[in-house]
């Protein structure tokens, strides 16, 4: 059926939602018909995610809503609790974006599954369970391979992701609204989750809301994408999205930073600040609860080195042992076999292994950002007891004095303020907590510093920020950096050299342009290929 003579199943006409006396959003107005695919684009706070809540009725207590929502002829705006019950789930489906928060993890997955039937359909325990089963194999997950009484933590982060997306279409409703659905998970991960979600969409004669902060990605899968900013619409797009399409200057430059490029590379020096040998990394692992464990190599044999002033980007899907890897370097978990070494001196691994003085000292030259900087700061100390932590390594303790003024240095270094270490993690926002995690990196003058998917949860301006800042400390300090992504876009413009992994190995290397341009490995080219961005860019 052409999309122009498709019924609209859903219609916002000028909502506004005004929280604590602030508007987040004004004036918005849309419509989705049935089996077309919307995208919602736009940065943190641009009032996506809100538009999704104000459908699903799970706006914030003291949010004020005006305007409509119409779901097949049923207005939302103003309707209490009781009346959105029975939509929620029924006619309304909601994939939020991390799905490890939004599953219970006390629960297994086929109950999780299962409750929307029981709850709106009645259906017996058995029954709803038998609907699961059918509901998790549309969306690839085989009960065979997957059993229901899995609980989340056992499944991978594209599994968890795929068993929302069984949550929200068990009974086939009317609207899927999709916040951020495929944030952080690799690139044949995301266009997998991607596909799957619109393909069920057109299936179900659904209309599916796909939220995300990329544009180039959206405008391989949507049929119509909507550009947001602070709130407002800035531009609607009707036809396949290009540089030369877009005419608003804040799209355009939304389109721009999904491309990023740090300029000239600064040629890296020649003495070698970080060399790995032949490392291997394994672990017992119980496929049961009560059953044997089996022994799993997660990193098997793998070398590399890094010199001053060089960033090396290790990239791979999910499961390959990027991050295996990046710990036990850091000496955070055990090594099998094989060695670390810091500036040609055993660091962790081999027979001669330094005693606890020489390590600690040893620390101060490699250091690391995690993933999420919110996970890995206490939510009770302040920014500054944060960023000082790291000064215990240094053979001067510093002085109360010393200590402020290296804190305050630090975060005016990466783009803060002296007045920002007094405030708490969550008074900042995502890109904020990455600078502060970066300045804690920084705190001991490291010549190593390990980024473990530093950027991934980032919107594309807020990513493109960070990499600057990235660029402009290594070309000041003469840092190294080993840069784990699964974002191939972002790899090309910012690593001197690529090394790929695959099933605990390192499969292929060689410099950015070079891989990007010519892959040797058929596992590599598919990578390339699943990148939605790389359409425009190659």
């Amino acid at each position: 059926m052409p999309t122009s003579e498709k019924a609209t199943v859903l219609t916002i006409e000028n909502l506004s939602i005004e929280i604590s006396g602030t508007q987040v959003i004004r004036d918005v107005s849309w419509r989705v018909r049935a089996g077309e695919t919307l995208g919602l684009v736009g940065e943190s706070g641009s009032g996506k995610s809100m538009s999704l809540l104000a459908v699903s009725g799970l706006l914030p207590r003291g949010a004020r809503c005006s305007g409509s929502i119409c779901l097949n002829g049923l207005e939302i705006v103003g309707a209490d609790e009781t009346a959105m019950c029975p939509i929620r789930g029924a006619q309304v489906g909601v994939i939020f974006q991390e799905p490890m928060t939004a599953l219970n993890p006390v629960h297994t997955i086929g109950r999780q599954v299962a409750e929307a039937a029981r709850l709106h359909r009645g259906l017996s325990r058995i029954d709803a369970q038998a609907l699961a089963e059918k509901t998790m194999r549309r969306v690839g997950l085989s009960p065979e391979k997957i059993p229901l009484n899995r609980y989340p933590h056992e499944l991978s982060g594209g599994q968890r992701q795929r068993v929302a997306i069984a949550m929200a279409i068990i009974l086939k409703p009317k609207v899927i609204l999709a916040d951020e659905p495929t944030t952080a998970l690799d690139v044949t991960t995301q266009a997998e989750v991607l596909q799957l979600l619109v393909s069920l969409a057109h299936e179900d004669h659904c209309a599916l809301v796909l939220v995300t902060h990329d544009l180039p990605l959206v405008s391989q899968y949507a049929d119509r994408v909507v550009i947001m900013k602070e709130g407002e619409i800035v531009e609607t797009c009707h036809e396949k999205i290009g540089p030369d399409t877009l005419t608003h200057p804040y799209a355009k430059a939304l389109f721009k930073a999904a491309f990023y490029n740090a300029g000239p590379h600064k040629k890296p020096g020649k003495k070698i600040v970080l060399k790995v040998r032949d490392l291997v990394c394994a672990y017992h692992r119980h496929d049961r609860l009560f059953g044997p464990s089996t022994i799993f190599t997660a990193v098997k044999g793998v070398s590399l080195s890094i010199a001053s002033g060089e960033t090396v980007a290790l990239v791979g899907e999910s499961g390959c042992g990027k991050s295996t890897l990046s710990k036990a370097m850091m000496g955070l978990l055990p090594i099998k076999s094989g060695m670390v070494e810091l500036a040609a001196a055993p660091f962790v691994g081999g027979t001669k292994r330094p005693d606890k003085a020489a390590m600690r000292q040893m620390r101060q030259q490699l250091q690391m950002v995690f993933q999420d900087p919110y996970g890995s700061f206490n939510p009770r100390q302040r920014v500054g007891h944060i960023i000082a932590e790291p000064f215990y390594l240094l053979n001067e303790t510093l002085g109360k004095t010393q200590a402020v003024s290296r804190v305050a240095e630090l975060l005016d270094a990466v783009g803060l303020s002296a007045k920002d270490a007094r405030k708490y993690p969550h008074e900042f926002s995502g890109g904020q907590r990455q600078r502060i995690a970066i300045a804690r990196a920084m705190a001991t003058s490291p010549e190593v510093i390990l980024l473990d998917e530093a950027v991934s949860a980032l919107d594309v301006t807020v990513r493109a920020q960070i990499l600057d800042l990235l660029t402009d400390i290594q070309k000041r300090m003469g840092l190294a950096f080993l840069f784990i992504s699964h974002d191939l876009s972002v790899v090309r413009g910012f690593a001197h050299r690529v090394l790929v992994m695959r099933a605990g190995q390192i499969i292929e290397e060689g410099e950015t342009e070079q891989i990007f341009t010519s892959p040797s490995q058929h596992y590599t080219a598919a990578l390339l290929s699943a990148t939605p961005v790389m359409a425009f860019a190659l």
